[in-house]
């Protein structure tokens, strides 16, 4: 099988039992009990399927793990100091990976069966599995202070995907944590998402703000989000374990060069179906105009550069209440408040200024 895998483009492959990880239930209720998910409801909906493989599907025995290396070409936090430019994850400057994987699992899975028999259904991160523990569990590496999956052999940066198996497969042994006294993932975090070790709080998570949080960010979090548009590698990029990282193999996955540190300047003029052609096959697209454009307003209200400014001022009347409240806090960093008080919107007699006054914390 592990022929088989690497053929498919995957570079790390282990095998765990269903009934492996009985810790993972207890860790996700008290995660949803602290309100960590924020408005990540979903979470909250599938806890019941998501804390064991067998509440997903009774019938499985086996779990196979494997995890694709999508290792950058670059240093990801060398774009944080260029603060016209917009930083975006490793991950999401490629093609959608939750596509790829599935049909490369898929192959898997019915040479599987034509193999071994037995019935099996594949997953991505969109299904409601514990990915982290189950590779964890089957030796794929271990969930760093970070929560994220760390290997020996290629660092922080793998995309996992899991094969249920009714198959009794016998199973990998675990890899032992590895972390010890290091803090450098805890340390660099822009916004203290991260309560303890190995505890994460995604309200406070810049990936989840700039991904799935569908409102205004709190204000309070804005200028530590510096020119992050779309989630963030510090806490990945910092490990020491990823002096071992590889390049990733899969052409589809490397980042597109458009993507590799685009202009802020030219992000914020992106009208739907700009957007859209400019992010077609990415996992960027999901997340729509309105959040994305958002996102870069606060990328230019923390820039600093008053050359940005005509692109908050274009959006003042954007028909968004989302994108039009980051343009007024982004115009409230960036100008003077005599300039400030001299902007409406259009037909409106409310100053910019008393509007960025009047933003909730």
């Amino acid at each position: 099988m592990i022929a088989q895998a690497r053929a498919c483009g995957f570079d790390a492959v282990g095998v765990t039992r269903a009934d492996a990880t009985p810790e993972t239930k207890a860790r996700l209720e008290r995660f949803l009990a602290d309100g960590a998910h924020g408005d990540m409801a979903w979470m909250a909906e599938t806890a019941e399927r998501r804390g064991a493989p067998q509440a997903l599907w009774p019938d499985v025995r086996s779990v196979i793990m494997l995890g694709m290396n999508y290792g950058p070409d670059h240093n990801p936090l060398a774009v944080l100091e260029q603060r016209d430019r917009a930083a975006i994850s490793v991950y999401a400057k490629g093609d959608d990976y939750h596509e790829l994987i599935k049909a490369r699992l898929k192959q898997i899975a019915r040479w599987l069966v034509a193999n071994g028999g037995g019935d099996v259904k594949v997953f991505v991160d969109t299904a409601a599995v514990m990915e982290k523990p189950l590779a964890a569990s089957a030796g794929l590496g271990w969930q760093g202070k970070h929560t994220n999956l760390v290997s020996r052999d290629l660092g922080s940066w793998l995309f996992l995907g899991a094969i249920f198996t009714t198959l009794d497969l016998p199973s990998d042994a675990p890899i032992a944590d590895s972390c010890g006294s290091c803090r450098a993932c805890l340390d660099v975090c822009p916004t203290s998402a991260f309560p303890e070790a190995y505890r994460l709080d995604a309200r406070r998570c810049i990936s989840y703000l700039t991904i799935e949080h569908k409102g205004p960010i709190p204000r309070d979090l804005r200028p530590l989000m510096g020119n992050r548009i779309y989630g963030c590698d510090d806490c990945l990029a910092v490990c020491p374990w990823n002096k071992f990282a590889q390049l990733g193999r899969e052409a589809k996955l490397a980042a597109r060069d458009a993507l590799r540190a685009p202009m802020l300047a030219d992000l914020v003029r992106l009208d739907d179906a700009q957007f859209r052609a400019l992010f077609a096959k990415t996992s960027i697209k999901r997340t729509g105009r309105d959040r994305f454009v958002r996102n870069v307003l606060i990328a230019i209200g923390n820039s600093g550069d008053v050359s940005l400014a005509s692109g908050a001022e274009s959006l003042l009347d954007d028909p968004s209440p989302v994108v039009r409240g980051a343009a007024v806090w982004a115009l409230g960093r960036l100008l003077p408040k005599e300039k400030l008080s001299e902007l409406r919107r259009p037909d409106d007699d409310i100053s910019v200024l008393e509007e960025w006054a009047a933003i909730p914390p």
